[in-house]
């Protein structure tokens, strides 16, 4: 429906298109095989509030061998990288971030599918990215970002599992430079 001037709006706005359900999930986001996103709930204590991060007995959580944080200043991208045999599972523990991934497994069901996601400590969420899929980010926002990463597989310095693409790939279908420019 269009509203009109005489109703106080200008003739031709239209209408947002539903963004969350009743229970606050957003709608429209077709997740990539395998990823888990895992929402987080924090819980108000009398001088702040305490996330609880990562549990051993939750579903998604196999063994974890490496634990390590990067911190990344306003508007930096780190991208793109994917592991061959390594699951990351990232966690934003300070700042924004927007995570992309794209789902470059060619006997994947979700092949060629991007999916975008945006992590703050506002919405606290653990994010499980299985091996063969591609992932970047940007920071959000004026604040530096500190991105955990709670890996199955210590980084090994001598023949790291890592692979890289440059952020402005024509290989994969999303631009960095976009998102940034979509934050205002």
């Amino acid at each position: 429906m269009t509203m009109t001037r005489n109703q106080g709006f200008i003739e031709g706005a239209t209408r947002d298109g539903q963004s969350v359900t009743a229970d606050w999930m957003p709608t429209g986001r077709a997740l990539i095989d395998g990823v888990r996103v895992i929402d987080i709930r924090s819980v108000a204590k009398r001088a702040g509030f305490l996330t609880e991060i990562f549990r051993a007995d939750w579903p998604e959580a196999r063994h974890v061998e490496h634990v390590f944080q990067v911190t990344l200043a306003p508007g930096a991208i780190s991208a793109w990288h994917a592991h061959r045999d390594t699951t990351d599972r990232l966690f934003a523990s300070a700042g924004g971030i927007t995570l992309a991934l794209y789902d470059g497994r060619a006997a994947s069901p979700t092949h060629g599918r991007v999916l975008e996601l945006q992590l703050t400590i506002a919405r606290p969420q653990l994010v499980v990215i299985p091996p063969g899929v591609w992932h970047g980010l940007i920071v959000t926002g004026i604040a530096p970002a500190i991105v955990l990463n709670l890996t199955d597989r210590p980084y090994a310095y001598d023949d790291p599992d890592h692979w890289r693409l440059p952020a402005d790939t024509p290989k994969i279908p999303y631009r960095f430079a976009a998102a940034r420019d979509a934050l205002g």
